[in-house]
């Protein structure tokens, strides 16, 4: 049976002071989850919450990474030095990136690759807008990204990594994919991953993305082929963190 997982992606929040608050409160409202659990903070946050996170069984990840394993480039990370910092997970091709920065499938992939060669998780994001979703182009989207991922390094790369599937319309907007809508994604990502190679197919762990509250989550958890979620605004409110992880 595949393990559940839950991971908070804080973007561009927190701050010593507030992060040592947010931990203590969420480790105290934890309670032992039937799941696995990490963080994913800033950059410059990683080491106070390894610090922080020491003693308890919450993994860290990184939002994001270089292609590049080093050299002359100005204001990147490398999958190395995440991995010198106790990283277990980072997150690739959230849809933040790829709209905001450019990030293509191409480069997606070669940050996957990087992630992996240094032995790190890489937490796999693909998604539509509601462009695409309003034009049945779903599936092609959602599948193009997850080719891109699976040319460059194969599907069987796929046992040690992670997918997140986040609709772009329901990223911080209050909207969420019914259970119906996000199983129907997840179950399309997971039969095509099968025609390659039944195994990954049956491992691979997928996470839904997207507005996940307190409140939706068992009905999302519920599902046969979601496997935990990519938590974005509710991670940063300690009781509702909580809530979602022992929702599983």
């Amino acid at each position: 049976m595949r393990r559940k997982l839950v991971v908070a992606n804080w973007k561009m929040h927190g701050s010593l002071a507030a992060n040592q608050s947010l931990i203590g409160q969420f480790q105290g409202l934890l309670g032992q989850p039937d799941c696995d659990v990490a963080i994913c903070p800033p950059f410059v946050y990683l080491p106070q919450l390894k610090t922080l996170l020491a003693n308890s069984a919450i993994s860290i990840g990184a939002q994001n990474l270089s292609e590049y394993s080093s050299g002359a480039y100005t204001g990147e990370i490398s999958a190395a030095m995440l991995a010198d910092l106790g990283c277990r997970f980072v997150i690739v091709g959230h849809s933040e990136r790829r709209a905001i920065y450019g990030e293509s499938d191409v480069q997606v992939a070669e940050k996957f690759a990087q992630a992996q060669v240094h032995g790190l998780i890489p937490i796999l994001c693909v998604g539509e807008t509601l462009a695409e979703r309003e034009a049945e182009q779903t599936t092609s989207v959602v599948l193009r990204q997850l080719d891109a991922v699976i040319a460059k390094n194969g599907v069987k790369s796929l046992l040690k990594a992670v997918i997140a599937y986040e609709p772009v319309w329901a990223i911080g907007t209050g909207k969420t994919a019914t259970p119906e809508q996000a199983q129907d994604v997840h179950r399309v990502l997971r039969e095509h991953i099968q025609v390659s190679c039944a195994e990954t197919a049956a491992a691979v762990q997928i996470l839904y993305g997207g507005s996940v509250k307190a409140d939706n989550a068992p009905s999302l958890f519920a599902q046969p082929d979601i496997d935990g979620a990519l938590v974005g605004g509710a991670s940063l409110k300690a009781e509702d963190f909580a809530a979602i992880c022992r929702a599983i």
